[in-house]
């Protein structure tokens, strides 16, 4: 049996998560993840195996490499994670919930051991047309995982043929047993004007499904958004300023 992580959460919106490792204890975490750690804990970057474990996590929007943190002193040591944009994060026991599926990029770090790979969607259509791509990440193994999700999460549990309809993005960990696929939204007019796109994800029960309020796609879209419009700001200023200086004075409309 896996030893349980002694693990606890700081933060609201932009979290961290604090590990106690015992002595020989370890952890494994996405290249990057890391914020600090004590003396005693020992660093090792790898690929985690096989070379194609190295490939499956750069397909499930992973680094190609996955780190290490083994406490190498006589005492309890702690390392830490941090995520990587505004949002929470969610502590998995893959013992007692078994494999989950998750967005692609949202694994943090967990227990040593616990394994990291790629599921396709069930459905070809999900992967062409949903919006995030076909390719999920999968957590499976005996212990404790951690992902990240942005904003906030909300937590629905489906039973049995209950269906749940959401934005793709918004989509993100849900428990093996649950069915995915994607659904057209219906009518020209809904699809086009409606603001939420041609598709959205359709689930159904059982199982337990998390979904997140801000994904990254759409926080990322509204920042470049808004960016493109200040720049044309600035650059209308910069014209204005332009012309002022040619006519020796206050440019006037």
């Amino acid at each position: 049996m896996a030893h349980e992580i002694d693990y606890h959460l700081v933060g609201d919106d932009m979290q961290a998560v604090i590990i106690t490792l015992d002595p020989k204890e370890a952890v494994q975490a996405e290249a990057g993840a890391m914020m600090f750690m004590e003396d005693g804990v020992e660093m090792n970057t790898e690929t985690g195996g096989r070379l194609m474990k190295g490939v499956k996590r750069i397909l499930a929007g992973e680094s190609f490499f996955i780190t290490t943190f083994m406490n190498k002193a006589g005492d309890r040591k702690k390392v830490s994670f941090a995520a990587p944009y505004p949002g929470k994060i969610l502590p998995l026991n893959l013992r007692e919930t078994g494999t989950m599926l998750c967005q692609r990029d949202a694994y943090l770090c967990s227990a040593y051991g616990i394994e990291i790979s790629v599921a396709f969607t069930k459905r070809l259509g999900a992967g062409f047309f949903g919006g995030e791509g076909f390719i999920l990440q999968k957590l499976s193994g005996d212990g404790f995982a951690f992902v990240h999700a942005g904003g906030t999460l909300v937590k629905r549990k489906l039973s049995t043929g209950e269906t749940l309809r959401v934005d793709t993005g918004c989509l993100a960990v849900f428990e093996e047993s649950v069915d995915y696929s994607i659904e057209f939204v219906g009518g020209l007019k809904t699809a086009f004007f409606g603001g939420e796109g041609l598709f959205f994800t359709t689930l159904t029960g059982p199982g337990t499904v998390y979904l997140q309020t801000l994904p990254f796609s759409r926080m990322a879209d509204r920042v470049m958004t808004a960016a493109m419009r200040n720049r044309g700001e600035t650059r209308g200023g910069s014209i204005l300023g332009g012309l002022s200086g040619l006519t020796g004075g206050d440019f006037k409309f």
